[in-house]
This record gives C-alpha cells, structure tokens and sequence, in this order.
C-alpha cells in the first residue's frame, strides 16, 4: 500500500512540473507577427459591439496618436482593428494568441494583452486607460 501512494506521489508531481512548464511556455511564446523593434497592437472585436467596446478601439487609437505620432508615421507602432466576424480574421487570431474581444500589443518576442484594463478604463477613466497604453509601448520599445 505504502508503494502505491509512494509511487502515485512521484507520478503526480512529475505530471504537475511538466504541466507548469508546458502552461509557462505557452504564455510567454509570442507570435511572430511584429517586427523586431515595431510594436503592433490588435483590437480583436465582433460586429456587434457594445459603447464600451467601441471605446476601447478609440481611446487605444486616440493614445497612439497622441503620444506616439513620429512611430506611427515611421511604422514603428501600428494599430490594427480585426473583426472576428469577417472572413481571413481567424488566422490572425489564432497567430496573436487572441480568444474573443482582446486589446494585445506584440512585439517579436513579447505579448501583452490589455484588454481587462482596456474594458475597465475605456468608458469611464479613458486617462487610465492611455496611461496604461504608455506604460505598456514604453515598456515595449526598452
């Protein structure tokens, strides 16, 4: 009896180590869709869209423009909005790791997804919200 739960406790913390791994490895995988050096950031949305969703996209783009004009006029940022309802949009998803309404920004080897803090801020603190976007691009172009 002492054999099987000793062997059982070995079986399960082998499995739990290869499982958080396997969990690290995924997250922190970035997909290969920006340049090195470029920052993209996707808004991944459906047709139909409520106020806050449309904030979202806004707020993100109205940041960008802001602070960011010569990058985006240089190509170094750019912004993408996806409609998953329309044709073609599943294979972008599927490369930015994007499940749903997601706000990410991508560079080559790193993916933040925004998009709790883009629903959170959009409508009602927009301010926080391009903070947040600052943050983030700044941290991105280290």
């Amino acid at each position: 009896m002492k054999k099987i739960i000793l062997v059982s406790i070995v079986v399960l913390s082998v499995l739990a180590l290869f499982t958080a791994k396997a969990g690290n490895t995924l997250k922190s995988k970035a997909p290969a869709v920006a340049n090195a050096a470029n920052v993209e950031v996707y808004y991944f949305h459906y047709t139909r869209r409520c106020i806050t969703c449309n904030a979202v996209e806004s707020v993100t783009k109205e940041a960008l423009a802001e602070i960011y004009p010569e990058l985006i006029k240089n190509g170094k940022i750019k912004f993408t909005s996806v409609n998953l309802d329309e044709d073609g949009s599943k294979e972008i998803a599927k490369q930015c790791q994007a499940e749903g309404q997601s706000l990410l920004f991508i560079t080559k080897n790193k993916r933040i997804d925004l998009t709790d803090k883009g629903f959170l801020y959009a409508k009602s603190s927009p301010e926080k919200l391009k903070a947040e976007v600052k943050k983030t691009i700044d941290a991105l172009l280290k």
